[in-house]
Parts: structure tokens; sequence; C-alpha cells
């Protein structure tokens, strides 16, 4: 197993997405996408440009992964599909990373407090500690709802927390620290791979599956 795999993650699970290439933890490019259309006609040619500036076969891989969502139904498909795809023809392993976790991986305190907006006045949410683990599992409810269940001390790490801060005011929440995370997630969800493959956690990538973490019946109602 080499000390320092190199990694190809694709996140396609929201608007602005991204590609990104790590050796170990470290990294080499991130690709911002933006395709309000979808990623389906355009991963495979960027992901082609993107090995080509690091001359790289893709044969040289050691690991693919993919941002599992939450994020757009569609989305999310699209890049597990890519990513299964690219392992399997090359015998690699793979790993499913949430977008809540990758996230939370931004964050700088013991307790990080991730939320993103899932629309329809809810928002998925989750609260991971400063080694990646899950202390509050990841779930889809209204901001308000979720505040009530967190743990004191938490940091909040959002790619865009503006329209929740007014919700904080006269909570117990009201001066905690916020993070804004890049909307570019592919450079982590490159690196928490990379060390679960180290850790001997990356898996055959028929057995990757989706985060929707909404329940499937309004997930399907998702606006692209």
């Amino acid at each position: 197993m080499p000390a320092h795999p190199l990694t190809l993650a694709v996140d396609a699970t929201h608007e602005f997405g991204s590609l990104a290439l790590a050796a170990g933890e470290d990294v080499l490019e991130e690709v911002p996408l933006h395709s309000p259309s979808g990623f389906g006609h355009i991963l495979f040619g960027r992901i082609a440009r993107l090995l080509e500036r690091h001359r790289l076969e893709p044969g040289a891989l050691d690991c693919f992964a993919a941002a599992s969502g939450p994020g757009s139904f569609t989305g999310v498909r699209v890049g597990l599909a890519c990513v299964k795809g690219l392992a399997e023809a090359l015998r690699k392993p793979a790993v499913a990373v949430s977008n809540l976790q990758a996230v939370a991986s931004f964050g700088t305190a013991p307790l990080r407090a991730t939320v993103l907006d899932a629309r329809r006045g809810e928002v998925y949410g989750a609260v991971y500690d400063d080694a990646g683990r899950l202390v509050s599992g990841e779930l889809v409810a209204s901001f308000p709802a979720w505040l009530q269940g967190l743990p004191g001390g938490v940091q909040f790490v959002s790619t865009d927390f503006a329209p929740f801060r007014p919700a904080l005011a006269g909570t117990r929440f009201e001066s905690a620290e916020v993070v804004t995370a890049p909307r570019a997630l592919a450079g982590a969800v490159a690196r928490l791979a990379a060390a679960a493959y180290l850790r001997g956690e990356a898996a055959d990538p028929a057995a990757l599956d989706a985060n929707y973490v909404r329940r499937s019946d309004a997930e399907l109602f998702w606006k692209e």
C-alpha cells in the first residue's frame, strides 16, 4: 500500500461541483466546475485533462472517491456512477464521502456543526469532531428544530451560513463561531478518502452508496 496514495475525487452533488487530484492528504490540484445543466456530459473530459496536466495515466491512480451527498438527487448519482465506472474498469478501490463530513473538515473546533441548505425550509445537519468522527447523526430538519438538539460549544461550518444566522438570535448559540467552507469540496473529499484508504477502509466500488439523508420520496422532488 503506497504511503501517499494518488486519489481522484469527484463532486457532482450540486451546481458548483469540482474535481481533485491528491497524493495522500496533499491536494495536487482542485478544479472547480460549474454546470447548471448537470455533469454527466463533462466529467470524463475534465478528468482526462486533469490527469494529462499531471502526466498521469488512469492506471496510476490508487483510489477513487466521490462526494456521496446529500445534494442533488441526480448529481449524487452521476458522481457515484462516474467513480464506480472508473474504479471498476481499473480494478481499484473507491470511497464515498459525505458532503457534511467534507464541509466539517474545514472547521477548527473540537465540535463542528455542519449545515447545508436542503431547500423547502429544511437543512441537512450533523455534528463531527476534529477527527472527522460523527458525534450527532446526519439528518434533515428545520434549522430551529436542529438547533434544539445540538450540544453546546459547537462551531458552525457551512458553505453559506448567511440564511441561517438570524435564527441564532436569542438562542444559546447566538455568539457561536462560524466558519465558511468553500463550495468546491473535491479536495476535502480526496483528503478524507486517502485517509480512509490508508486505514484499509476503501471498498469495492460496487459497494458505494448514495447518502441522500432526506427521505427518498421527498428527494425525488429536488429542484436541480
